[in-house]
């Protein structure tokens, strides 16, 4: 049997990908000196979509499924994984991967958006398991641990990032459902021994027909189980009077999240786009071959050239409030494409620009911010209120918000999607345990959204144990759970008994009540650690350090696997395809490498731990490294002719060599290193000179999903007196 590599570091899409173009050697090289393996796995969109269908490929075109490899790995004491972000694909991205693979050459097939034989049912299941939020619940196989490194915090502090101004009478506003969403809907239970097993989720019309929605749901005594619905009618009528009640000069938004929530979020996001241009559909709708769940770009691709449907859909614009918009110059709005909207960015954007957005105009506005769902629309209704009565956060005094979140084994609605359904028909779901009991049963009606999710008792456990190390270990924290949800409630049941028996008070709040607590704590300089279920650990871990830092790629994510392994985020973030197009366009990518150094100094660090002595003499000095590329200003910047990710590469490969070379516990290290580093110095001006000699020219990557190794490399390494004394 093969070795475990040392390090594994995973190949992923867009822009840290193409950073890792220009970081992995570097890696790689540092780590050969101490017999350290970095291997990596690939999990871009690509490759997942090419491991599906080995059937349709050359033997030369074929891939091995890495991500089936990963996740049986972390499932060991061995792991130790780099993870970079990767794209959690909706339907327009999955799409147009699968469309530039096929001009590649590989004989994939189309993507079936309305399947009707078996076999194009068969070919569109095997998309359905790549689409959305699709690598992180296989590999998280531990509870999340995710706080800012204090080298980013004191710089963040002492450099403070631009922060909009809020005033008491700011338009600015959340607008959610009055009811009949996931948060009103929402049953709970947790499985007994008897109800372990097999479960199943039957759903019978009004005519009594009954059909197996889904099958095999492994339901284990002690875990938590629920179901919720959001009402369509409600959900329409919703969106209808947020529209109609809009201010003069407030940008109309709606802030999902459907890349992960890849059933639920594009389906409401679709009735966000039909209910805006209902007029445009009561003219058009019979004419077009179009799902607004696509959003209003599908639509205008479909009737470009159309004169009359062309300005029969402005004026539609026209007659309804501004939308905010994702791009004001090329006419992008929010409604365009849903996953341009991801709350957990756009949110933080708002909020730290002051409550404004950017409108068709090309200027900045209010915006009334629509998220349906009462069960995180008041986090971000609080974080509104509490900076309308206190004015803007002081970046400069602020205490730091880490989080600790449940999410091992599929915890929560991350893990929700094969359980995600739109009702076909009025009638009745049954959510059916392992010996046949009834555990959750609902009336449902056409066009409903239905979900059902779990969560085991052991990452519970877990969770509430990592929750206590970490509160100890800051002194505040809460646990943000809702006794009038129903899902809490059930947590609660653990959380309660396990703090007595571990003898340490931590407050239990609903998020709103959590919310004000936290910012109150924060804004007088305290550290706060929340305690939170998988969705607002998703949404927390992007509000604050954006908040805090200016952005939360550069938060420290280590994920302590249930078996004893290792996974190292490195920081949330998602991964910045404006970063590619900038890239493309003229050469400067702009993309922040520090969380991979802080993720790549903790995993050295865990190899210390598994009993390589050398690691730890790694890790710090990659820590040091990390401080000085701040000190100095070494990140990158945003315009041509600025220093960018590479410049930012070299810097950090020097100050890694000069702090290896400069330490004592290894003589060998030391001698290793100190002509490496004295090589880098001594060319500075040269590797500098030969990084940004061709910035402002387009560089062609040979694709966007599936990019040509060595034109990314050439356009990303391409210094060669660097890359001589890297190898």
């Amino acid at each position: 049997m093969a070795k475990t590599p040392d390090i594994i570091y995973t190949t992923v899409d867009e822009a840290p990908e193409l950073a890792s173009a220009s970081l992995l050697p570097i890696i790689r090289s540092f780590a050969s000196a101490a017999g350290i393996d970095v291997a990596t796995r690939n999990i871009s969109v690509a490759a997942r979509i090419l491991a599906q269908f080995p059937d349709y490929l050359k033997d030369d075109q074929k891939v091995s499924d890495d991500l089936a490899e990963l996740g049986d790995l972390v499932k060991t004491p061995e792991a130790n994984v780099i993870k970079l972000p990767n794209v959690s694909a909706s339907v327009p991205q999955l799409e147009a991967a699968v469309k530039e693979l096929q001009s590649q050459g590989y004989a994939i097939p189309d993507y079936p958006s309305d399947p009707k034989t078996d076999e194009e049912k068969e070919i569109r299941a095997r998309y359905d398991t790549i689409k959305g939020s699709a690598v992180n619940p296989v590999l998280r196989e531990g509870n999340s641990d995710r706080r800012s490194a204090k080298a980013v915090k004191e710089y963040a502090k002492a450099h403070p990032h631009s922060m909009g101004d809020w005033s008491a009478d700011s338009p600015t506003t959340v607008a959610a459902m009055p009811g009949d969403d996931f948060f009103a809907n929402e049953i709970s239970t947790t499985i007994s021994a008897d109800q372990a097993g097999n479960g199943k989720i039957l759903f019978t019309d009004a005519d009594g027909n009954e059909t197996k929605l889904k099958g095999g749901l492994q339901y284990r005594e002690g875990t938590i189980v629920d179901a919720t619905y959001m009402s369509a009618t409600a959900l329409r009528s919703y969106i209808k009077a947020e529209v109609e009640s809009m201010e003069p000069g407030v940008l109309f938004s709606v802030h999902l999240k459907a890349t992960m929530m890849k059933v639920s979020d594009p389906i409401i996001f679709g009735h966000f786009v039909s209910v805006y241009l209902e007029d445009f559909i009561a003219k058009h709708g019979d004419k077009l071959d179009w799902n607004p769940n696509s959003g209003i770009g599908a639509l205008e691709k479909e009737i470009a050239g159309n004169a009359e449907m062309e300005a029969d859909l402005k004026a539609a614009l026209d007659a309804r409030p501004p939308l905010y918009m994702v791009d004001s110059d090329k006419g992008i709005t929010n409604l365009h494409v849903p996953s341009d909207v991801i709350i957990d960015a756009s949110m933080p954007a708002v909020i730290r620009a002051g409550g404004i957005g950017w409108g068709p105009d090309g200027k900045a506005a209010p915006t009334k911010c629509c998220i349906p769902d009462n069960c995180y629309s008041v986090v971000y209704d609080e974080t509104i209120d509490f900076f309308k009565k206190n004015g803007k956060l002081d970046v400069t005094t602020a205490g730091a918000v880490s989080n600790v979140g449940l999410m091992a084994q599929k915890a929560e609605e991350y893990g929700s999607h094969p359980t995600t359904f739109e009702i076909p028909a009025n009638g009745t779901i049954r959510v059916l345990g392992g010996n046949d009991d009834v555990l959750l049963e609902q009336k449902v009606s056409k066009g409903d959204i239905w979900r059902s999710c779990t969560v085991h008792k052991e990452p519970i456990l877990d969770w509430i144990a990592l929750g206590i190390r970490r509160t100890k270990a800051t002194g505040l924290a809460a646990f943000w759970l809702d006794a009038n949800r129903a899902h809490d409630a059930e947590l609660i049941k653990y959380v309660e008994p396990a703090l007595k028996e571990a003898g340490i008070e931590i407050p239990i709040m609903a998020p709103r009540e959590a919310t004000r607590f936290t910012l109150e704590h924060m804004t007088a300089g305290k550290d706060v650690v929340t305690i939170t279920g998988n969705v607002l650990r998703d949404y927390l871990t992007d509000l604050f350090p954006i908040l805090e830092l200016g952005t939360s790629a550069k938060m420290l994510s280590i994920v302590s696997l249930m078996q004893g392994g290792g996974l190292f985020e490195t920081g949330a973030g998602g991964s910045a395809p404006k970063h590619v197009q900038q890239l493309v366009e003229e050469n400067h990518l702009r993309w922040d490498s520090l969380g991979e150094f802080c993720a790549l100094g903790e995993s050295f660090k865990f190899l210390a731990e598994k009993g390589h002595a050398k690691g730890a003499l790694y890790g710090a000095a990659i820590e040091d490294a990390t401080q000085k590329v701040l000190e100095h200003g070494h990140s990158p910047e945003r315009k041509v002719g600025q220093p960018d990710n590479r410049t930012s590469h070299y810097w950090f490969a020097r100050y890694w060599a000069e702090a290896l070379a400069a330490q004592s516990e290894d003589a060998d290290l030391a001698a290793h290193f100190a002509p490496i580093a004295k090589a880098m110095a001594e060319g500075e001006e040269a590797i500098l000179s030969e990084l940004m000699a061709d910035q402002g020219k387009a560089v062609d990557l040979g694709g966007y999903y599936h990019t040509d190794a060595a034109k990314t490399a050439a356009v990303m390494r391409p210094s060669k007196t660097l890359n001589a004394i890297i190898g």
